[in-house]
C-alpha cells in the first residue's frame, strides 16, 4: 500500500504520558513511517502504509477514541465540562471527612470506606490510565501513583493513600486547565473568522457559508462586522482593525485596491471586497495552522527534559525496589518501614513537574507572540532568538518602507524638469524595475501624457539600465556606471550625483547618445524609529547590527548612519548575502537575518533565525522565514528578544524547581524523614509551581511604547 498521511483527533488525550503510550503502541507496526503530535489541539498526524482502519483499531485497543476532524465532539453539558472537577472535589471532601473522623477516634471499619470513596473518586481515571500504561510496560506517573496508593493500603496507610490520589488528581486537573487555556488561545484565533459571508449573486445579496464562497466573488462588509475571507477592496472606504492578523495597534484606513484580511474588524464604512482566497487558505487560517505546528514542535531544551525523564524514572524505580528489599533481606530491617520509604520514592519518581516545565512555557510564549502579531514557527526558534549575538538587516523594505519615491528632478540642459520626467517615464514604461514604478507614479501625479509617445525600439541592459528609441531618438536611462560606460561623465555630473547619494538617495540618469539630459533622484523613506529600535536591540544584548544591501556605497552609508547600524555591506547580490551571513556566523555564532521574505529568502534560510517582514509579502514570508513580523513593525524585535530571554529564564527556573524538589525529597525519603502525603504534596506542588510560572510568559508585554523610541 502506498504511503499516505492521515490526521486524527484523540478526543480524550490530555498529557504527555498518553502521547508516549500512543507512540509506543503505534511504533510496533512496521507500516507506521512517522508520528507527529500536537498535544494542544489533540491532533495526531501519521504517515503510514497500513490501512487507516488498523490504526484506529490499535488506538481503540489502547483505550483511546480517535476521530476524524469532522467528527470531533466538544463537551456540551455541564457534566462533560466539569466531571473531573466534581470527582476531584468529592475526593477532597471525603479525605477531609476521614481526617476529621480519625481525630474523633472513629473506628477503622468506618474510616476505611470513607478513604476508599476518596481514593476511588480521585483515582479511578488515574488507575485506568495506569492499567493501560502497565499493559504496554510504560511506567508512567499514573502507574507510579496507583502502585503507591495500593501499597499504602496494604500497609494500612489509608489516609496517605487517599491523600496521594487526591493531590495527584488536583495536579492533573490544573494541568488540564492550563492546556485548555492554551487551546482557547488557538480557538480564539479561529473564532475571529465568521462562519458566513454576505456575497453579491444575481444582483442581490445572499448570506452563505464561507466554504461556498469562490475566489472572485464579491462580499459586502457592513460597519461593525468581521471580515470572513481575504480579499481586495473594490468599492467603499473604512477603517479596519486588523490587530489579530498583523498586531498593529491602530485601525488602518482602507480604500479601493487595498488588501483586507479575514478576521479583521470593519469599523465605519461599507466595503465591497473581491475574494482572493478560499476560507482554508486565508492568512488567518494559515496562521492558525502554523501556530499549531509550532506548538507541536519540540524545542531543544524540551527534547532534553523528555529524554532525561525517560532514563530518570526507571532509575528511581530500581532504587525504590532495592530500598524495599535489600535492608530487610541483608540487614534484618523491618520490611514495612522500608516498603513505605520505597513508596515515597515512587511518588517522588514521577517526572511530571520536570516534563511539563518546558512545554507549558514554550506554548505560552508562542501563543503570546501570535497574539501580538509575531508568528514563530517552533519552540526552537523562540529559544534561539535569545541566543542571538548579531542581527543582519536588508535595507529596502526592512530598514526602509520599501516604497521608492521621486524626490528630485534635475535638468542638465535646457529641458524642463517635467520634460525630463516625461521622457524618463516613457523609457521606463516597459520596465519591471521597482525604480521604474516610482518614476511612472511621479509622472502620473504631474499629469504628464505618455500615450502619444511611439516606440521604435526597447532593450533592457542587464544590471545597467534601459535603451529605447522614441520618435527616432535613442535614449538611455540607468545608473552612474552606464553614463561612464558611454563616456558622458563630467565633474558637474559627478558632484551632483555624489551629493544626492550622500543624502541616501538613489539616482538614475536620462541621456541621449550624445549627452546627459537630467538626473532623477529616488529615495526610500526610513522606517519610523528604526535607529532607536536598533539601539534598543543593542541594549538588549545584540553585539553587532549589520546592513546587507544591493544599493550603492554612499546610499548604504547614509541609511546606516540614520539607523545606528554598526556595519554595512553595499552592492550585494542574493548569493553574496548568504556568504556574508556565513561569515557573520563564524564571527558571532548565532546570527539573525531580517528581510522582506522574497529576494532575501536565501539569506533568511542561511541564518540561525530568519525573520521576515510579513505585511509586504505575507505568502512568501510565511513559507520561508522562521519568524514573521505580521505588521512589518521593527519595534516587535526588542519585544521578541525579551520574550525569548524571559521564556528561557522561566524554563531554567522550572527545571531547577523540579530537580531541587526531587533531590530534597529523595534524600528525605531514603532516610525516612518524608511521609507519603508530603512526597505527593511536594511533587504536585512543584508541578503546580512550574505550570503557573510557565504561564507568566502569557503576560509579557508587546513592543515598548512608541514614545520610548
Amino acid at each position: 500500500m502506498a504511503v499516505q498521511t492521515t490526521t486524527l483527533f484523540i478526543e480524550n488525550l490530555c498529557c504527555t504520558d498518553e502521547e508516549q503510550a500512543i507512540r509506543q503502541k503505534l511504533s510496533q507496526s512496521s507500516g507506521i513511517k512517522e508520528i507527529k503530535f500536537n498535544l494542544i489541539s489533540r491532533k495526531l498526524i501519521i504517515r503510514h502504509s497500513t490501512p487507516v482502519e488498523e490504526i484506529i483499531h490499535t488506538l481503540k485497543e489502547a483505550g483511546f477514541q480517535p476521530r476524524f476532524h469532522y467528527e470531533l465532539r466538544e463537551p456540551t453539558t455541564f457534566w462533560q465540562r466539569h466531571n473531573y472537577l466534581i470527582f476531584t472535589t468529592t475526593a477532597g471532601i471525603f479525605l477531609l471527612l476521614g481526617m476529621l473522623l480519625r481525630h474523633a477516634d472513629v473506628s477503622e471499619r468506618v474510616l476505611i470506606p470513607v478513604y476508599l470513596i476518596s481514593i476511588i473518586s480521585g483515582g479511578w481515571r488515574i488507575a485506568l490510565k495506569g492499567l493501560k500504561a502497565g499493559k504496554h510496560l510504560a511506567l508512567d506517573m499514573n502507574v507510579l501513583m496507583t502502585v503507591a496508593t495500593i501499597g499504602a493500603g496494604v500497609i494500612g496507610k489509608w489516609e496517605e493513600g487517599a491523600a496521594v490520589m487526591f493531590l495527584f488528581s488536583v495536579a492533573q486537573l490544573l494541568e488540564r486547565y492550563s492546556m485548555e487555556r492554551t487551546r482557547r488561545t488557538i480557538q480564539s484565533l479561529m473564532d475571529l473568522s465568521p462562519l458566513t459571508a454576505r456575497v453579491k449573486r444575481n444582483s442581490s445579496e445572499r448570506t452563505v457559508a464561507v466554504e461556498e464562497v469562490a475566489i472572485g466573488e464579491r462580499m459586502v462588509i457592513r460597519p461593525g462586522e468581521r471580515i470572513p475571507l481575504d480579499g481586495t477592496v473594490i468599492a467603499g472606504e473604512s477603517t479596519v482593525n486588523q490587530a489579530p492578523i498583523t498586531g498593529e495597534s491602530l485601525p488602518i484606513y482602507k480604500k479601493a485596491g487595498d488588501p483586507i484580511y479575514a478576521g479583521s474588524f470593519n469599523e465605519r464604512g461599507v466595503l465591497e471586497v473581491e475574494v482572493t482566497r478560499k476560507h482554508e487558505d486565508t492568512t488567518l487560517a494559515r496562521i492558525v495552522r502554523l501556530v499549531e505546528e509550532a506548538q507541536a514542535s519540540r524545542a531543544p531544551v524540551q527534547q532534553f527534559t523528555e529524554k532525561f525523564a525517560r532514563y530518570y524514572t526507571p532509575a528511581v524505580i530500581v532504587v525504590a525496589v532495592m530500598l524495599s528489599i535489600l535492608p530487610p533481606l541483608f540487614f534484618e530491617q523491618p520490611f514495612g518501614m522500608w516498603f513505605y520509604r520505597s513508596l515515597v520514592l515512587l511518588v517522588i519518581a514521577c517526572p511530571c513537574a520536570l516534563v511539563i516545565s518546558t512545554p507549558v512555557t514554550i506554548v505560552s510564549g508562542l501563543s503570546n507572540a501570535a497574539r501580538h502579531g509575531v508568528l514563530i514557527k517552533g519552540g526552537r526558534f523562540l529559544e534561539e532568538v535569545g541566543r542571538i549575538n548579531a542581527i543582519a538587516f536588508d535595507k529596502t523594505g526592512t530598514l526602509t518602507e520599501g516604497k521608492a519615491r521621486v524626490t528630485d528632478v534635475i535638468p542638465l540642459n535646457s529641458f524642463s524638469p517635467n520634460r525630463i520626467l516625461q521622457l524618463a517615464a516613457a523609457v521606463e514604461a516597459k520596465s519591471e524595475h521597482h525604480l521604474a514604478a516610482a518614476v511612472l507614479e511621479k509622472a502620473y501625479k504631474e499629469n504628464l501624457v505618455l500615450d502619444s509617445i511611439t516606440y521604435q525600439h526597447f532593450e533592457s541592459l542587464t544590471g545597467r539600465g534601459i535603451r529605447a528609441t522614441i520618435d527616432g531618438i535613442t535614449y538611455f536611462i540607468g545608473s552612474h556606471s552606464l553614463v561612464e560606460e558611454n563616456n558622458m561623465c563630467s565633474p558637474q555630473l559627478e558632484s551632483i550625483l555624489q551629493k544626492l547619494e550622500h543624502d541616501g538617495k538613489t539616482t538614475i540618469i536620462l541621456s541621449t547618445e550624445k549627452e546627459p539630459l537630467g538626473i532623477i533622484a529616488i529615495a526610500d523613506k526610513v522606517r519610523k524609529n528604526s535607529g532607536n529600535i536598533v539601539r534598543a536591540l543593542r541594549e538588549g544584548g545584540i553585539k553587532k547590527a549589520i546592513m546587507l544591501t544591493g544599493d550603492s556605497e554612499l546610499t548604504a552609508q547614509s541609511i546606516a548612519v540614520r539607523t545606528n547600524i554598526d556595519e554595512f555591506h553595499a552592492g550585494m547580490l542574493p548569493d553574496e548575502k548568504v556568504y556574508r551571513i556565513q561569515e557573520l556566523k563564524d564571527r558571532y555564532g548565532s546570527v539573525a537575518m531580517v528581510g522582506d521574505g522574497v529576494n532575501d529568502a536565501p539569506a533568511l534560510a542561511a541564518s540561525s533565525v530568519g525573520i521576515a517582514m510579513g505585511a509586504s509579502g505575507t505568502d512568501i514570508a510565511l513559507e520561508t522565514a522562521d519568524i514573521v513580523l505580521m505588521s512589518d513593525e521593527l519595534a516587535k524585535l526588542p519585544y521578541l528578544m525579551r520574550l525569548s530571554k524571559k521564556t528561557l529564564s522561566i524554563i531554567k527556573q522550572n527545571i531547577l524547581i523540579a530537580l531541587v524538589t526531587k533531590l530534597i525529597f529523595l534524600a528525605l525519603g531514603i532516610f525516612g524523614a518524608a511521609t507519603l502525603w508530603m512526597a505527593v504534596l511536594a511533587d504536585d506542588g512543584a508541578t503546580l509551581a512550574v505550570i503557573l510560572n510557565g504561564l507568566r510568559t502569557l503576560r509579557i508585554k508587546s513592543a515598548v511604547k512608541e514614545s520610548n523610541f
